[in-house]
């Protein structure tokens, strides 16, 4: 079938007059229009993304997650991503990377962002209050080399950065599912969670990231990702993690989980 014609071309396809009042509503564009109204009073946290998809970027489920319990927790939110090209792309009909494909990680998760995205050279401790990194194979591919490297891992300079700066400040950092192992590679002694230690026939398939995070130097602490038990909160170092899709689970736990993270994220920064 013929490509869809640009976003604007369809608005203009459906009269002058409601292309108009769509400019007027959204003066900073489209991306402006997709975006949420800026009416918080409350924390100041930026997300930083992966990609745009579980296989190789950001898991879209996990960053939801985040932005609807940050916005009922009344938080401003900025999103980031590196500006660099992802390891590879991975068709997910398949999960087989497609050899012939090539994409920008910024640009995959201005997606999620529906636009209002920066580079994550911009992100300062200054302008927020707490930072934030969901999921997916992106955080071990994009943002570090985990996937490839293990324990002796690389991690992206920018998130490296912004990790040590934030802990510097004493600033909370929030991380869930694979992407604890981006704090237990950079904040030495840190306490992270991944879930449990052993796969239990299937329902934990990444349990040997734990011994991972141990190898690096790091403290893994075994959580549930169920409600009762879904976060792990290091009140030392202000690092709050919950395992997500490192469970095999039902999706309300694993977002029900995500919100024991954003909550204890929140309660850290005091506002």
């Amino acid at each position: 079938p013929p490509p869809l014609p640009p976003p604007s071309a369809m608005l203009t396809s459906r009269g002058p007059a409601l292309c108009t009042a769509l400019r007027r509503a959204a003066p900073g564009g489209l991306a402006a229009f997709h975006s949420s109204a800026r009416r918080y009073r409350g924390a100041r946290v930026a997300v930083v993304l992966s990609g745009c998809g579980v296989y190789d970027g950001t898991e879209i489920h996990e960053a939801s997650a985040v932005l609807v319990h940050l916005s009922r927790g009344g938080a401003e939110v900025q999103m980031y991503a590196p500006d660099v090209p992802q390891m590879h792309v991975i068709d997910h009909t398949k999960g087989q990377p497609a050899e012939a494909e090539s994409r920008n990680v910024l640009v995959e998760s201005a997606r999620i962002a529906r636009g209002k995205i920066a580079s994550l050279a911009k992100l300062t401790t200054a302008d927020h209050d707490a930072v934030i990194f969901p999921g997916g194979f992106g955080a071990a591919k994009n943002l570090s080399t985990f996937a490839v490297d293990g324990k002796d891992c690389k991690v992206n300079r920018e998130v490296e950065r912004v990790l040590k700066d934030f802990h510097k400040a004493g600033k909370p950092i929030g991380l869930c599912c694979i992407s604890p192992v981006l704090a237990a590679k950079v904040l030495s002694g840190a306490e992270v969670t991944v879930g449990h230690e052993e796969e239990e026939g299937g329902k934990w398939p990444y349990a040997g990231t734990a011994g991972a995070i141990k190898e690096l130097g790091a403290k893994h602490c075994v959580k549930e990702v169920t409600i009762s038990f879904p976060a792990h909160v290091d009140t030392k170092n202000k690092v709050v993690t919950t395992p997500a899709f490192m469970c095999e689970t039902a999706l309300h736990h694993i977002f029900d989980g995500i919100g024991a993270m954003v909550k204890n994220v929140l309660k850290l920064t005091g506002k």
